[in-house]
């Protein structure tokens, strides 16, 4: 259905942040001990299981669903990947907080915010799980808010997509072409839609 297209602008500003977020979320736990800004263990590219299930794993996940809402002209399959990113972005907030008591995930440790003072380390939470999945959830979401509205443009889209019927002429018993009703719209100036259906019932008169 030609509803179901959507003009791919729709999602792009938040597929572009979704991205972003993601990129950060993934790559943080590798690469914030430079800038002292970790969980343990302090070291930078160093993989354990809390960090990739709890942060890598979230992050690719958040951005595969902003690329597939930044470049998606389909309405449910950019719904999929706003939906497939806002996922991502709740685990990355409850994740740790639900994996000490979920038995298939007890194993795996966030580590613990390596700050100095107690800002720091609130800090690092907020940015490493908390802060960034809840971000993650209101980007996601506003997308999909945005997606399930039927705008102004999309009716205009789905007009100009609409094909051609046939429509029987009782006179002469053929056929003759014509857009459906609702695209007299394409003239901006009023009767030029109906002379222009007149010249083509007299035309075919005349044959």
């Amino acid at each position: 259905m030609t509803t179901m297209r959507v003009p791919r602008t729709r999602g792009a500003v938040s597929g572009l942040v979704l991205v972003l977020l993601g990129v950060w979320g993934a790559l943080i736990p590798l690469i914030g001990p430079y800038f002292h800004y970790a969980y343990t263990p302090d070291t930078a590219w160093t993989l354990t299981a809390g960090r990739t299930w709890l942060e890598i794993v979230p992050g690719a996940a958040t951005v595969l669903g902003g690329i597939v809402l930044l470049v998606s002209a389909s309405r449910p399959v950019a719904m999929a990947g706003a939906g497939l990113a806002a996922a991502a972005g709740a685990w990355f907030a409850l994740g740790t907080v639900l994996s000490p008591i979920w038995p298939a995930a007890s194993s795996l440790n966030p580590g613990t915010p390596a700050g100095t003072t107690i800002l720091i380390r609130q800090v690092e939470h907020l940015g490493f799980f908390t802060g960034l999945g809840v971000v993650i959830v209101f980007v996601a979401a506003l997308a999909l808010g945005r997606l399930m509205v039927f705008a102004v443009r999309d009716r205009q889209i789905a007009l100009d997509r609409e094909p051609a019927v046939a429509e029987p002429d009782t006179s002469s018993g053929e056929p003759t072409t014509a857009r459906t009703t609702t695209t007299s719209t394409t003239s901006t100036r009023p009767g030029r839609g109906s002379l222009h259906s007149f010249g083509r019932w007299l035309v075919a008169r005349r044959s």
